[in-house]
């Protein structure tokens, strides 16, 4: 899978993930410092939107997006994940008024990124991607944005999720 960051071929690391797919669990740091992993929620629908860097414009818009669009869904669960420190999550949901929504920080193993094939190599980041999983964690669709700096096909994902809600 070719994808690029600001136009520049990067190397993608760990196991891509395809619809069908059984997702596996993973452990990553929550702004509590408190290890979690996708076991530690329960949910009919789960969002894993897949950020480089929540500080960054489309990463803090693609956060409040899936937020706020997914919200009014009963049993659906976002979960933002990158490998910004927890510290730097917390400060901005807390800069944002956005202190429910769950961020999960995979700088320390990057057990997520390995397990989902979305580490950046080049700069240890994650690459922007998007995956909805079922309640037995099936993958019911996968998006790695080709160009980091893109947004995600939101309307995918809640048309998706609109549907089987």
């Amino acid at each position: 899978m070719a994808v690029t960051f600001a136009g520049n071929a990067v190397t993608l690391k760990g196991k891509t993930r395809e619809v069908g797919e059984q997702a596996p669990d993973f452990t990553a740091i929550d702004r509590n410092l408190k290890e979690r992993s996708l076991s530690s929620f329960e949910a009919d629908y789960y969002v894993l939107s897949v950020v480089p860097s929540i500080d960054t414009g489309v990463c803090d818009y693609q956060t409040k997006k899936f937020n706020q669009t997914l919200d009014g869904l009963d049993g659906v669960k976002v979960l933002t994940i990158s490998n910004d420190l927890p510290f730097a999550q917390k400060r901005w949901c807390a800069s944002e008024g956005l202190e429910d929504i769950i961020t999960l920080s995979d700088h320390r193993d990057l057990d997520f990124a390995l397990r989902y094939g979305t580490l950046i190599e080049e700069h240890r980041l994650q690459a922007r991607a998007v995956f909805v999983l079922d309640a037995d964690w099936r993958i019911l669709h996968v998006e790695y944005v080709s160009e980091v700096t893109d947004h995600p096909d939101y309307d995918a994902v809640v048309k998706l999720l609109k549907e089987r809600s």
